[in-house]
């Protein structure tokens, strides 16, 4: 396939007009008609380029792929004009076993949310009480929005690791999520939660009126072809699905969700998730310009941290070496999709850690801004870009580390108090008179049916 001259100038004056109204953003010149275009997958594998054949200078993308294969990267693609030009030595052996992208999964729900919203199911003004039964949470936390919980800014208090401590004992997680206090006013504070986006999968779940897995399969994953046999995601006791993390799916289906956002949510010619909810979801917020609706941004700045080992401010783009207009579903330990709109591109890798700088925060992943290894790797691989200037920052520098490892930023033993004992009607043991075990046997098929899914 080829790209044509009039997409070429659309693309041109899009550009043209992104740069007049956001003038920091970067300049994305049209793509030459030369360039080869790829199909996305129908069915099947990705289809394959030589580097050369999208303007990439081979040398780069080989040794782009060395220094992933080195840091930690279990699996790596590269995509250009749905191309995969380039993967990862373990890819043969990774590529098709389930594996959790961890926080991911966050962005995973946000384009869930986005497509019941284009269904009309809700509006991300809505309040979160509206979703819930009479009674369920007081007027404050019922009031908190959709928009808010997609933005971290619900207000609850949290500690990531003490949310993330009761996987598999979890009563409700809806319940727990209510059940955390407010510490600071909605929509004013950007704080990284586990249950904030917990309570927004039970608000999805209740606006769509069926199960949220049974909604993803059919209007997200169906038309990926990404099989239900092929991952599994994992449910509190009481059959929720978890928001936050523990969808546990193959790098070749992770990338595929990658590549429908680099797609404006088109997928051979389905509009999967509405152009214009993909458009927002990198969008920077005003209380963290590195993050938009469960996605990371390279478009704004400061960047704020998660609390892991605490808070930090960094005063730069999320990925210097990087073009502006990159945003990326992140999971921790760095699963990542990034998205590069005007380079045409995606990277997709999985695998654990990888970074070795000196700053906390960004040898813990828990740091975007800190990162060497994201970094590193896109100085490599900007380099190899052949049609466009993509200006090089020069070496990674670590910013200042903070040394305030207070366990209650990320452990504090309330927060885990009150999600194994949510309320007087729900703890570790009874929830709303019943022992909560529905979620345990679902769990149990789901890996069943995946496990045999992905033995050859």
């Amino acid at each position: 396939m080829r790209r044509s001259p009039v997409r070429s100038l659309i693309t041109a004056l899009v550009v043209l007009l992104a740069a007049g109204a956001n003038p920091a953003a970067a300049v994305a010149e049209p793509q030459p008609a030369d360039q080869r275009d790829c199909a996305l997958p129908a069915e099947g594998g990705f289809e394959s380029a030589a580097p050369e054949e999208v303007d990439l200078d081979p040398a780069a993308v080989r040794e782009a792929l060395a220094y992933a294969n080195t840091h930690m990267r279990t699996s790596v693609q590269i995509f250009r004009n749905n191309c995969r030009v380039g993967a990862g030595a373990l890819d043969p052996v990774t590529g098709g076993l389930p594996y959790n992208v961890w926080s991911s999964t966050k962005s995973v729900l946000s384009m869930l949310t986005g497509i019941a919203e284009g269904q009309g199911k809700l509006a991300l003004d809505d309040p979160v009480g509206k979703y819930f039964p009479a009674g369920r949470g007081d007027a404050a936390h019922r009031a908190i929005t959709l928009r808010q919980l997609l933005t971290q800014t619900s207000g609850l208090d949290e500690a990531i690791l003490s949310e993330g401590a009761t996987t598999g004992l979890d009563p409700d997680i809806c319940q727990e999520a209510l059940a955390q206090p407010l510490t600071h006013q909605p929509g004013t504070h950007f704080e990284y939660s586990q249950r904030t986006p917990d309570l927004l999968a039970c608000a999805v779940q209740r606006a769509v009126g069926t199960d949220l897995q049974d909604y993803a399969q059919r209007h997200l994953f169906d038309p990926l072809d990404i099989p239900r046999s092929s991952y599994f995601w994992l449910r509190d006791r009481s059959g929720q699905t978890y928001g936050y993390a523990h969808l546990f799916i193959p790098p070749e289906q992770y990338a595929k969700l990658g590549l429908l956002m680099q797609n404006d949510g088109e997928w051979n010619g389905q509009q999967v998730v509405p152009a214009d909810y993909v458009r927002r979801v990198g969008e920077p917020t005003s209380t963290n310009g590195c993050y938009g609706m469960l996605f990371w941004t390279n478009r704004g700045e400061p960047c704020i941290s998660t609390n892991l080992p605490s808070s930090q401010a960094v005063q730069h783009e999320m990925i210097p070496s990087a073009p502006r207009d990159l945003y990326a579903m992140v999971g921790a330990l760095q699963q990542n999709n990034f998205i590069i709109p005007s380079l045409n591109m995606t990277v997709s890798w999985t695998g654990a850690f990888g970074d070795t700088t000196t700053n906390p925060g960004g040898a813990l992943s828990g740091n975007l801004a800190a990162s060497d290894l994201y970094h590193n790797f896109f100085r490599i691989l900007m380099k190899g870009v052949q049609d466009q200037d993509v200006p090089d920052p020069g070496p990674y520098t670590a910013p200042p580390a903070e040394f305030d490892f207070d366990p209650r930023n990320y452990a504090d033993p309330a927060v885990l108090l009150r999600d194994l004992a949510p309320n007087s009607e729900c703890n570790l043991v009874v929830c709303d008179g019943t022992v909560p075990t529905n979620g345990l046997a679902q769990n149990g098929e789901a890996i069943a049916r995946a496990i045999l899914g992905s033995v050859p």
